[in-house]
């Protein structure tokens, strides 16, 4: 069965709307998820997010698997019933976590962190100091456990810029561990529907459906072309569930990444869904979804909120809008700024907002927001009242789930 259905491709550019079905929900694409890196969403709880109308959330494995621990967890009834979330959840594998943790590498420097091998990633606790060994299987095993409705692969990210010869052994790596991904749930099924038949011949109880749940592989490369298309072909000869497109957003510039979108889309199948990991700022999601991608996620709403940064629409301006170009398949800063044209950022702690009894957000349906001031929100940070955190909070995830849905339905009219 597939889980994906295209609904509408736009005329205008690559951009596409579909559902994505999941064993807790079908999921409207394009989309964004919220970050619940810990099991919540930072300030927020779980039926405020929901009513914001986010429509699924991610969870961090490396976090979750330290702190509470597997164990909690299963004994919980999976993630799902752990932070009362009723929707569809997707977990990494702690790929990126070898990323962030990779100056304190052991094969580089004595006494860190990591040590990334064919075999996995072993990885010293950062609460205990205790040794542990994430490997292809295990890392699936473990978001079985958190009962994830999207399971991502295992893989090697490497920073911006980056030595081709790094690249190039990052790549091959995440193709290894890819292939004992997908042999291990192939195996998996296949024992589930073996059972399945010899219970049906012997009349005893059939089993129900089995949910593996939706198992994406990541293309990596950096930012080589030839490396990216032998990622993205060797992946797909696999045939994953869905393809993620990782390693940037990590020290590139937004035109690099552009590129490596140009080239890297093209080569993922038009069947399955596409997922940016880690994008992005709102022009960056739109030129990202003009390119054919489908779902999204990065920590900017909620950390920008903490630091008192909030996002709001421009008033006479549309996501959709986009001026002419020269070259329509090329970017520049000089020739042109999404950003200028449908949103604005404003620092709430600036003292001009200090007698500024306006609503923090008019044009919200998010009772708070249009009952509170600005100036009551800038008091709010100034004593350090955690009520400001979660505020700023609501606005920015508000934002850019609504800046989905606009997205959504201009595809749908042709006009992005």
């Amino acid at each position: 069965m597939n889980l994906f259905k295209l609904t509408k491709k736009s005329i205008k550019s690559l951009a596409r709307a579909g559902v994505l079905q999941t064993a807790h929900g079908k999921i409207q694409t394009p989309f964004f998820m919220p970050i619940a890196t810990r099991g919540s969403v930072k300030t927020l709880n779980s039926s405020e997010v929901k009513k914001i109308g986010a429509q699924i959330v991610l969870g961090n494995s490396y976090h979750l698997y330290l702190k509470p621990g597997l164990l909690i967890i299963k004994k919980s009834g999976g993630l799902r019933r752990f932070i009362n979330w009723p929707g569809p959840i997707l977990t990494d594998s702690g790929g990126f976590q070898v990323f962030s943790l990779d100056g304190k590498r052991q094969d580089s420097q004595p006494g860190g962190l990591v040590k990334v091998t064919d075999k996995g990633v072993e990885f010293k606790s950062v609460y205990d100091g205790s040794k542990h060994l994430f490997t292809p299987v295990s890392v699936i095993k473990m978001q079985k456990i958190f009962g994830s409705d999207i399971i991502m692969v295992l893989d090697q990210c490497v920073a911006n810029p980056c030595a081709r010869g790094k690249a190039q052994e990052a790549v091959e790596r995440t193709l290894k561990w890819a292939e004992k991904s997908i042999e291990y749930k192939n195996s998996k099924l296949k024992t589930k529907r073996d059972k399945q038949i010899k219970n049906q011949k012997s009349k005893n109880l059939v089993f129900g459906s089995f949910n593996f749940g939706n198992l994406f592989a990541i293309v990596q490369g950096s930012l080589y072309k030839e490396l990216r298309i032998h990622c993205a072909r060797e992946l797909v000869k696999l045939n994953f569930d869905g393809y993620a497109i990782g390693g940037l957003a990590v020290g590139e510039s937004p035109e690099e990444m552009y590129k490596v979108l140009d080239y890297t889309v093209p080569e993922l199948p038009e069947d399955k869904p596409r997922y940016l990991m880690g994008v992005g700022y709102p022009e960056q999601i739109v030129e990202a979804i003009r390119r054919g991608v489908d779902m999204f996620d990065c920590v900017i709403p909620t950390r920008e909120a903490r630091h008192g940064r909030l996002y709001y629409f421009n008033k006479s301006r549309k996501p959709t809008a986009r001026p002419a170009s020269p070259n329509q398949g090329e970017l520049s800063a000089a020739t042109f700024n999404t950003q200028s044209l449908f949103y604005q950022t404003i620092n709430i702690k600036s003292a001009k907002f200090a007698r500024d009894i306006n609503p923090i957000n008019p044009n919200s349906k998010i009772p708070e927001l249009k009952e509170y001031s600005k100036a009551y929100l800038r008091h709010l940070f100034s004593v350090n009242e955690p009520l400001a955190l979660r505020l700023a909070t609501l606005n920015n995830l508000e934002f850019y789930i609504n800046l989905m849905k606009e997205i959504r339905s201009a595809v749908k009219e042709n006009k992005l």
